[in-house]
């Protein structure tokens, strides 16, 4: 089994989790008044998305060889 596979699930589940929730919290200026007013958890939601469906991508490409 390739490791790709399950890490790369996990990547985009938990940055679809994260960047929902930075969504739901983009009102809350208060919240992210630490970091710049910058919505860290969006940020990094799309980060760790975008990194889950890199390493799914790559899965599914090694696996047609």
């Amino acid at each position: 089994m390739d490791l790709r596979l399950p890490i790369g699930g996990l990547f985009v589940v938990l940055g679809v989790i994260l960047g929902v929730f930075g969504l739901l919290t983009n009102g809350d200026t208060a919240m992210y008044e630490r970091s710049g007013g910058l919505n860290i958890n969006l940020v990094w939601g799309v980060v760790m998305f975008v990194f889950g469906a890199l390493f799914l991508l790559l899965a599914q490409r090694a696996a047609k060889r």
